[in-house]
């Protein structure tokens, strides 16, 4: 953003604002309520990473994917995850074919579903963790490698996964290397009364709202760039790393010291991954919010979902009924917002 003139990169904000807002109005048409989860799969997209959505059969996760699919000018997958589904069903395959020109037979990529742009991962949590771990490379290094050839997929490209909650029947849970390479988990609720009269209104009926097309590959690629330039002070930056290192457990930032909800309750805390995703989040929340630097506050506002998968608690916190969620909130409040100064205590 340096290398703009200041007008050029308000106009920029600007216009990146209105297409966030544009892309939340025409998937608006079809998810009826459930704004902070249309927000969330959008700050993922910008912010180039993937997102996790979780929550019973029937709310719509899978109709928000491909809602906002259909709002892109990117190629759009859905693989179907189910108990027999095999690394290559995703991934691809060698398959031989005869060559023409010599009548020699050679080997030739297949390419899977994972080499669209937009990949839906339906109910991922009801594969085996053998192919769940597939997905892997492609999610965090953007590559698949097969037979010893790496094949690079086009950018933008992003993984949505749609899981039913782990102690649904026929559900495997996710590795936690998995769990990791995901921006965002976002929990996806019931709909409340008057929302659901809406979806009665516009499923039951004769006319069904359609979406359009608004942005394409490049705009997203632009938009990453711009988001990436945004301002984030040392000290808001010094924040989130003190959040995530208050998830650690016997750390010397562990929320509430030697007795608080962090010893007592994590196993294992958040990697840097986590305090990536507070960060690049907090600059699209900031964008969205009309401002070119991130504070505190938005720090705040995306922590639930950025760290509530990225923390794996022991008995004592399932014995005394703490979520990730509750704790998350616990060390949101127990961790201080003024700076103590790098390697300070």
């Amino acid at each position: 953003m340096s290398e703009e003139t200041p007008a050029a990169v308000k106009a920029q904000c600007e216009a990146f604002r209105a297409t966030f807002k544009q892309l939340s109005d025409e998937i608006g048409k079809v998810l009826v309520g459930q704004h902070e989860v249309i927000e969330g799969v959008l700050t993922c997209l910008f912010a180039g990473g993937n997102v996790l959505l979780e929550g019973v059969p029937g709310l719509g996760k899978t109709l928000l994917v491909r809602t906002l699919s259909e709002t892109l000018h990117l190629p759009f997958s859905r693989i179907q995850f189910t108990p027999d589904l095999m690394p290559a069903d995703v991934l691809g395959t060698n398959i031989v074919m005869d060559d023409p020109e010599t009548g020699h037979r050679k080997f030739v990529f297949q390419k899977g579903p994972i080499f669209a742009q937009v990949v839906l991962a339906d109910e991922i949590n009801r594969a085996t963790p053998k192919t769940q771990s597939a997905l892997l490379e492609a999610m965090q290094e953007h590559r698949v490698t097969v037979a010893g050839n790496s094949y690079v997929m086009d950018q933008p490209f992003i993984v949505l996964a749609t899981q039913n909650p782990i102690e649904q029947e026929g559900t495997y849970p996710l590795p936690e290397a998995q769990m990791d390479r995901f921006l965002f988990k976002i929990v996806v609720g019931y709909a409340k009364l008057n929302e659901l009269m809406i979806i009665l209104d516009r499923t039951t009926g004769s006319e069904t709202p359609g979406v359009s097309a608004i942005i394409d590959g490049p705009k997203i690629l632009e938009a990453r760039d711009l988001i990436r330039g945004v301002i984030v002070a040392p000290h808001v930056k010094e924040y989130a790393a003190r959040l995530v290192l208050a998830t650690h457990p016997e750390g010397q930032f562990a929320a509430g010291g030697a007795t608080g909800p962090t010893n007592r309750y994590v196993r294992c805390g958040a990697s840097p991954r986590g305090a990536q995703a507070l960060i690049l989040a907090s600059k699209v929340k900031a964008l969205t919010d009309g401002r070119y630097h991130v504070s505190n506050r938005d720090i705040q506002d995306v922590a639930l979902p950025a760290l509530r998968h990225r923390l794996l608690l022991n008995f004592e916190a399932e014995a005394d009924r703490i979520d990730p969620d509750k704790l998350v909130q616990q060390i949101l409040e127990l961790t201080p917002t003024d700076p103590v100064g790098v390697g300070g205590g």
